[in-house]
């Protein structure tokens, strides 16, 4: 092809580049509306630096958000260190494919959970640890149908346990570790329908005895309760039939044990009753 001919196409090629790159960009322009308002709410901080109105969210803004292929609205945010200070801005619930929020140590992270998140119909994973969130753990987490994992150890959260987690039918973990929850253990949470549930309420001020009902929860795999108030016998909990059990931490509470007549889980690889008040240890432990 003689050079003539080749230099029409280089400029026609130039000219679809420079004025025409709106038509290349992914990102959703509701998604990218609402992802620069976060970012705004947050004071602009050093971890959005790249977060610039003229580049493609979807191809560029990559290190902590996650497009669908399909659709490329923004289905996953996540940080898991960072500069993020105050609130958690209400925007979020205006990220309407948002499936994963996780948000980890992030200790200038303050204020409570806000409601808004209840409009994330898809959100499946909601985390937000070693951060300094305050108030109640909300009840209306419960109005979120299809969450399944909701991790929010290491803050400052205070007050009961809402019973209503248990409403949460997908749920197949629970960590509230390491706050200033106080109450007892919601009678409802023997109700959990998750397969292989995960409970993580250790590090607390939970008061009252270990809930009856919680022995008839049958898919307990990791329960930590230790490092609260709690007491009671909690020998209901074991039993042979309980298939997925595979670590028990009840250390330091004030609870009691027969465990004359208790048949441990066969999965069953750690229990710890440390720090307890006196009882009956005696057990054949499975082979």
């Amino acid at each position: 092809m003689e050079i003539q001919n080749i230099i029409p196409i280089i400029l026609f090629i130039t000219f679809v580049h420079f004025y025409y790159p709106c038509q290349s960009e992914l990102c959703h322009p509701e998604d990218k509306k609402v992802l620069l308002q976060i970012k705004q709410a947050f004071n602009n901080p050093r971890v959005f630096s790249r977060w610039d109105p003229k580049t493609d969210c979807c191809a560029d803004w990559t290190d902590s958000l996650k497009c669908d292929e399909t659709t490329h609205r923004i289905t996953s945010f996540m940080l898991l260190s960072g500069d993020l200070s105050g609130p958690i801005p209400s925007q979020f619930g205006d990220l309407p494919y948002l499936d994963v929020l996780w948000l980890h140590k992030q200790p200038n992270l303050t204020g409570p959970i806000p409601r808004a998140l209840t409009k994330l119909n898809k959100l499946r994973f909601l985390v937000v640890s070693w951060a300094n969130l305050s108030g109640p753990v909300p009840d209306f987490l419960s109005e979120m149908k299809n969450l399944e994992d909701i991790q929010l150890s290491f803050n400052n959260l205070s007050g009961p346990i809402p019973g209503s987690l248990s409403k949460l039918s997908k749920l197949t973990g629970l960590s509230l570790d390491r706050n200033k929850l106080t109450g007892p253990i919601p009678d409802s949470f023997g109700e959990f329908k998750g397969k292989s549930f995960y409970l993580d309420l250790s590090h607390n001020q939970i008061s009252g005895n270990i809930p009856f009902s919680l022995g008839n929860m049958m898919e307990f795999n990791h329960v930590d309760l230790s490092r609260n108030h709690l007491g009671g016998d909690a020998s209901v909990f074991f039993g042979s039939n309980k298939k997925s059990l595979q670590y028990v931490d009840f250390s330091r509470n004030l609870l009691e044990f027969d465990l004359s007549n208790v048949e441990f889980p066969e999965n069953l690889f750690w229990l710890d009753l440390n720090h307890n008040k006196e009882g009956v240890f005696q057990w054949d432990w499975p082979h």
